[in-house]
């Protein structure tokens, strides 16, 4: 539709995205999507009181960490897409965009608004220099899988694997071993020290720095500070961990909340990156903080979690899968933007 407008979104768009979404899915999930929208227009808010010019000007500086587009007719919303910028999870030095959910109010649909609005991302990612569009969807949701076949995207490399939060059953000398401390912390004995599984907080990013410099030869301090803000201060889920042993951080866990993207209602956590310093590697440091992760995530009652693993990084698909992680019935797809 010619006579449509793209923009950023802002947190005052919150009552049309939410009609849009009930319109879908029957199930307005409101809190969520308010939670959603002020993380990826954080620190945003509309130039100007006029929402049809509002509709017309793009904000001075953009989330750090997300993009965002709307499509409007007017002053009506008629679609709306969220994506998250993800660079360096598990090692990866490559910068791609995931697009979480786009959603197209019915009356519009069949115009070619949700394809405006991918085009729409994909013009923000060029004003970023990031030239990878990804996604995954269940293979099971026809409709949006041959949407993305009409915009483009093709089967990615890579496995998404996920599991549900009961505990750890693989190693029962290691499940029992796990105590609650006094801060409701994990802690397991070892031989060559006392393993102790806390959560993640802003005094652990020195540390967290240094395993990931000496796991990836690279300084990634800036990714490491924005991993920080999203699984700390963004994320609904708080329970990413980090584990000494003898009081020195040796590993360390982060995970971020899943919004539920394309109408999904689950409750997911995402598993972005975990890392052992090499120092310790062999002593169930990342089975403890796993195991730990699974506690944590199953007294929330968060259903599952799942990650994507790269075909070649055989260390991490053979730890996942021992602990239980099995192939999604998600498919990862992903487009190349040029």
């Amino acid at each position: 539709m010619s006579n449509l407008t793209l923009r950023s979104l802002y947190p005052e768009d919150i009552g049309q995205v939410a009609s849009i979404e009930s319109s879908l899915t029957g199930n307005p999930r409101r809190d969520l999507l308010e939670k959603r929208l002020v993380v990826a227009t954080a620190n945003l808010s509309a130039p100007f009181q006029d929402e049809l010019a509002v509709a017309q000007t793009e904000p001075q500086s953009m989330p750090e960490n997300f993009i965002s587009c709307g499509a409007l007719d007017g002053k009506k919303l008629a679609g709306y897409g969220f994506a998250r910028i993800l660079e360096g999870e598990f090692g990866s030095r490559k910068t791609v965009v995931e697009l979480d959910d786009i959603g197209v109010d019915p009356y519009y649909q069949g115009k070619g608004v949700g394809k405006l609005l991918v085009a729409g991302i994909e013009q923000r990612m060029a004003k970023r220099n990031i030239g990878t569009l990804r996604t995954q969807i269940a293979w099971s949701n026809l409709t949006m899988v041959s949407f993305f076949a009409s915009v483009g995207f093709s089967l990615a490399s890579g496995q998404v694997i996920e599991r549900g939060t009961a505990p750890l059953g693989t190693d029962a000398a290691v499940a029992a071993a796990v105590n609650q401390c006094e801060a409701g912390c994990g802690c397991q004995g070892t031989p060559a020290g006392r393993v102790t599984v806390r959560p993640l907080t802003w005094a652990d990013l020195a540390a967290v720095d240094r395993i990931d410099a000496k796991l990836t030869g690279l300084d990634r301090s800036a990714y490491c500070a924005a991993k920080f803000r999203e699984v700390l201060d963004e994320s609904g889920v708080h329970v990413s961990q980090v584990a000494e042993v003898d009081g020195v951080v040796a590993g360390f866990v982060m995970v971020r909340a899943d919004f539920g993207e394309f109408g999904r209602n689950e409750t997911t956590a995402v598993l972005d990156t975990i890392g052992v310093h090499p120092s310790y590697a062999g002593r169930g440091i990342g089975h403890a903080l796993l195991s730990q992760l699974l506690v944590k995530l199953d007294a929330l009652r968060v259903e599952s979690v799942r990650t994507k693993v790269d075909q070649d990084n055989f260390g991490l698909w053979n730890f996942l899968t021992n602990c239980g992680f099995k192939p999604s019935q998600r498919l990862l797809l992903t487009k190349e933007v040029r």
